[in-house]
C-alpha cells in the first residue's frame, strides 16, 4: 500500500503517529522552543531522528547532540535519551524493531 501524508497536516502535539499501526513507527514531533522530553528509552527500538526545522539538544546516555535543521541522529533505543528545543522545532522520528538481539 502506498500512502502519502504532508506533515504540516499533522498537528497533534508534541507527537504525532505518521502511519498509525505500521512499522516502523514513524512519530511527527513538535516542540516550542525551551520544551523538553525527560530522559526515556526505547529498549525494543532503533532510533533515527531527522530534524526537519529549529534546534534540539538531544542527549544520548548523557552526550550532547546539537541538531540542527537537516541532520540526522541514529542511536540504539537501549540508551537513555532526552530531548530539548533550543528553538520551535520539528522532527521526524523512526522507531525501527531492533535488527538484532543483542
Amino acid at each position: 500500500m502506498t500512502e502519502t501524508v504532508a506533515l504540516d497536516d499533522l498537528t497533534e502535539r508534541p507527537r504525532e503517529v505518521v502511519f498509525p499501526g505500521a512499522e516502523p513507527k514513524t512519530v511527527r514531533l513538535a516542540l516550542d522552543a525551551g520544551e523538553e522530553i525527560p530522559a526515556h528509552r526505547h529498549p525494543e527500538r532503533e532510533i533515527v531522528i531527522h530534524l526537519v526545522s529549529g534546534r534540539l539538544d538531544v542527549r544520548v546516555d548523557g552526550d550532547a547532540n546539537d541538531l540542527e535543521s537537516g541532520d540526522l541522529l541514529r542511536f540504539d533505543g537501549r540508551q537513555e535519551v532526552s530531548l530539548t528545543a533550543e528553538a520551535d522545532s520539528t522532527a521526524v522520528l523512526v522507531l525501527a524493531p531492533r535488527s538484532d538481539d543483542g
